[in-house]
């Protein structure tokens, strides 16, 4: 076991319909397709990326996210589920009884924020990174991702008039959790379901920059193409690689890799760009 932490890459966001668990499902899945060995950790009650990439029911799973942070770190490998749809993606169930488990932990364990960070202690150094999905919530399942992360990533939804509503809610919890995690790095606002046509994601994109002191260079386009992948149970690369969305997250994942210090262990080739990128994001 190596003495060094895993990189981790929490997403997080305050909001629904935000792209949090897209985000997750298709970096992890771009990280795997640069030959990294990932693990996903799925934190929302939802489900939703257990249910995107997982080949069980989250409700036939014996050991969830839920039964690992209420029980002993011995669970933790058969927590682990290595086979998903996604290559290279291990997988660490949610279930809909981690609803509860924000009560449990306040009232049971010694460091309640600290939970998830000691159970992953034993993975140290058998992942090359560790991406956690984190619910649309302020609570202790999205604070002992803070906890246990290296870096954060914040989608924003830029379409939305209220994106950035109860920002300055999320970065304070962020920056309380630095006390016992003070190396955790924000890497900024993603900004998701963007169109440059439109005023309103324009100047969202300028009021983000005022908002969060980073803002991610790449910005992630809307298509039906994401719905498809969920559907289909695969990332939206797998689906359609020359996807405006695919290759948005491909550059996403390059820039991650970049800003984490990740290796990739082989290179790959990306599709041209398609001539109208405005009817691929209708399409």
């Amino acid at each position: 076991m190596s003495d060094q932490k895993t990189p981790t890459l929490v997403i997080a966001t305050h909001k629904g319909g935000a792209a949090k668990t897209t985000t997750a499902v298709n970096v992890a899945a771009e990280f795997g397709r640069a030959g990294l060995k990932v693990l996903l950790i799925d934190l929302d009650p939802q489900a939703n990326a257990s249910l995107h990439v997982g080949k069980q029911h989250p409700a036939n799973v014996p050991v969830t996210m839920a039964k690992l942070l209420r029980g002993d770190v011995a669970l933790l490998p058969d927590a682990i589920h290595e086979e998903t749809t996604l290559p290279n993606v291990s997988l660490i169930y949610a279930s809909i009884d981690l609803d509860l488990v924000n009560e449990d932990l306040r009232n049971s364990a010694p460091r309640p924020s600290e939970e998830l960070k000691m159970k992953l202690e034993p993975v140290a150094g058998l992942f090359d990174v560790i991406v956690i999905d984190t619910p649309p919530a302020l609570n202790l399942l999205t604070r002992n991702g803070f906890a246990a992360a290296t870096h954060v990533l914040i989608p924003v939804e830029s379409g939305s008039q209220y994106a950035l509503y109860g920002v300055t809610d999320l970065l304070t919890v962020m920056n309380s959790i630095k006390r016992i995690n003070p190396s955790l790095k924000n890497l900024g606002a993603l900004l998701v379901k963007h169109d440059e046509r439109q005023t309103v994601c324009r100047l969202l994109s300028q009021l983000a920059v005022e908002s969060f002191d980073t803002v991610v260079p790449i910005r992630i386009s809307q298509s039906t193409k994401v719905n498809q992948a969920s559907i289909s149970k695969v990332s939206i690369s797998m689906l359609d690689r020359s996807n405006k969305v695919a290759r948005e997250y491909t550059e996403l994942a390059d820039y991650l890799i970049d800003e984490m210090g990740l290796k990739r262990t082989k290179s790959r080739k990306k599709p041209a760009p398609r001539k109208s990128d405005r009817k691929e994001a209708e399409a």
